[in-house]
């Protein structure tokens, strides 16, 4: 599944119209019907557990849940796409119910109700833009299917153009209640929900006048509201929102999931979100080269080409599935060094070593039987120094990955110790942890080149140090950031946090879907920092075990917060033993 940026969504839209010969009200009508499908699917569930639409999916449909109050791993959190299942809900055309007594096919909008449409009576917002033509038609669609609807538009209806001005003669034909919002404060008591059709992908900045007040009333009425493509007052790009900014139940994007769906707080105004086609050919984004996808099995099967069932080939042995070694540790934080050694165990690898500083080693014998530890130097108290670098390179050299960071601490010289591991180590390197906080303070890029991969993995703090701004600021638009940070310095970057961003130096990106909030412990990170290392030494290439790596991370989070009956309880050794 493709993610999209506006501009490049324009792009899409433009080469389907010109190009293919696709009319733009043919697009219209096809993301009116989507939503108004959605909308019924919400109301026809409303009362079960809060995943309104699951057991009635529209053809083509691709779901993507963000928000809490799901059953089973959504409880945790968890995102999933769902493929389309023919016959449950709707048949294989669109809208055919089959009865049980007498048989009999009904198709249509009406069909879709079963019963439910004299509970309803939805009021659309309706900007002047594509956007508001969208609405305009998933009205005209809500009423076939026996809904009550009624139009508020936001300004004049005579200042909308093109497609949707047709759309308003076509609602203004068939009768639909319309009225032209005029100030104050709307009175939405008599409506069951709200469909948000005021601003899309093209508007910027925040909303003002009547799209900021009726914005406001939407969210100030209690009323469940689904929006039409991207909630009103949401960055499509970033997702930043602006003040103020629809709360959505339900988002109903069109043809590509759009960025900022993804990011926070854009994804917690999204409510749950459903991606549906609208005519535009699914391949057009690959052909257009475009190469960020929200991460599912489908994207780390047939797009980055990873066996996601990790199968063992029958007459393989410790040695076909690699050797990892990690240097972590100290006295004050050894279990970051056990915790990662373990993932990278419990991920499938052959063999792991874990480096330390000598004296530490007598404390840890036995810790965990599987692993090989070894002396790295170091001082007398147990903490690393710059000449334990060149015992790791050691340690190295017939080794097929060094993962490097997670509780070293910071010590004498360490800015030297980083760049002799960096430059000396010929296998892929994984960074994390203090040697991130440590290569903040390193002009890096004059450091002598590397012919194998390097991950860097931090979370918003380490990666604000690591390019010199707030957190804030990181956070503000995450995609933009990583993939900029991994173009200029030639990285694979791990922006760890809620829906981890995975960016390399070509361009490519993918963004996480799986995990909950539950698995922010300690400890957590250097797991995943183990997780990718032991994919590598599986033979993954650096990107492929960045992203399914964190895929893993994010789905062991899921089943260890099922385990554990409530995500609060989880820590990261919780996490390894649900890999």
């Amino acid at each position: 599944m493709h993610l999209v940026t506006a501009e490049e969504m324009r792009r899409l839209d433009r080469i389907t119209i010109e190009r293919l010969g696709i009319p733009a009200v043919a697009l219209m009508e096809n993301a009116g019907r989507a939503i108004a499908e959605e909308i019924i699917a919400f109301c026809n569930h409303r009362d079960g557990d809060g995943a309104a639409g699951d057991a009635c999916q529209g053809t083509g449909a691709a779901r993507y849940s963000s928000g809490p109050g799901h059953a089973g791993a959504r409880a945790a959190g968890a995102a999933r796409e769902e493929a389309a299942v023919p016959g449950a809900g709707t048949a294989e055309s669109f809208g055919a119910v089959r009865t049980a007594a007498p048989k009999l096919l009904i198709s249509g909008d009406a069909a879709l109700m079963a019963g439910r449409a004299e509970d309803e009576h939805w009021l659309v917002l309706v900007g002047k833009g594509n956007n508001g033509g969208d609405g305009l038609v998933a009205a005209r669609h809500l009423s076939e299917a026996g809904i009550a609807v009624s139009l508020l538009y936001a300004v004049s209806p005579e200042s909308l153009t093109g497609e949707a001005a047709q759309q308003r003669d076509a609602a203004a034909a068939m009768g639909l209640p319309a009225a032209v919002y005029g100030g104050g404060r709307p009175d939405f008591a008599g409506y069951s929900g709200i469909l948000d059709a005021l601003l899309g992908t093209g508007a910027a900045g925040a909303p003002r006048g009547a799209y900021a007040e009726l914005i406001a009333a939407a969210n100030r009425s209690g009323k469940p509201v689904a929006s039409a493509d991207i909630p009103s007052g949401l960055n499509a790009d970033t997702g930043e929102t602006h003040e103020p900014c629809i709360q959505a139940a339900l988002t109903v994007c069109l043809a590509f999931l759009k960025r900022g769906l993804l990011q926070y707080p854009g994804a917690g105004h999204a409510g749950r979100i459903v991606v549906r086609s609208i005519g535009i050919p699914s391949g057009l984004a690959r052909e257009e080269g475009l190469s960020a996808y929200w991460l599912t099995p489908a994207v780390l099967e047939d797009v980055l080409g990873v066996d996601v069932s990790r199968r063992r080939a029958p007459d393989g042995h410790k040695g076909t599935y690699g050797h990892v070694l990690i240097a972590a540790g100290s006295l004050r934080m050894s279990g970051a060094g056990l915790i990662a050694a373990r993932a990278s165990l419990r991920t499938g690898c052959g063999l792991a070593t874990w480096a330390v500083p000598g004296k530490l080693l007598p404390l840890l014998v036995g810790a965990a039987p599987e692993l090989m530890l070894a002396d790295a130097g170091g001082e007398a108290d147990g903490t690393w120094n710059a000449a334990a670098a060149e015992e790791v390179l050691k340690l190295a050299g017939k080794k097929d990955v060094l993962a490097v960071g997670p509780g070293i601490g910071r010590f004498g010289d360490d800015k030297a110790w980083l760049q002799t591991i960096w430059e000396g180590a010929d296998c892929p390197l994984v960074v994390d942890a203090d040697a991130l906080n440590i290569l903040a303070e390193c002009d890096y890029g004059t450091w002598q080149g590397r012919r194998t991969p390097v991950i860097l993995t931090p979370h918003p703090g380490e990666m604000a140090r690591l390019v010199g701004v707030s957190t804030k600021e990181v956070q503000r638009d995450r995609i933009g950031l990583a993939l900029s940070y991994a173009r200029e310095r030639g990285v694979i970057l791990v922006l760890k946090g809620a829906h981890t961003v995975i960016a390399s130096p070509d361009g490519r990106l993918v963004v996480n879907t799986t995990g909950h909030p539950g698995m922010a412990t300690g400890g957590s990170g250097d797991c995943l920092t183990g997780i990718i290392a032991g994919l590598l030494a599986q033979g993954l290439s650096g990107f492929q075990a960045a992203v399914f790596g964190v895929y893993l991370h994010g789905l062991a989070g899921e089943r260890a917060a099922l385990l554990r009956g409530d995500p609060v309880s989880v820590i990261a050794s919780d996490i390894i033993e649900a890999l």
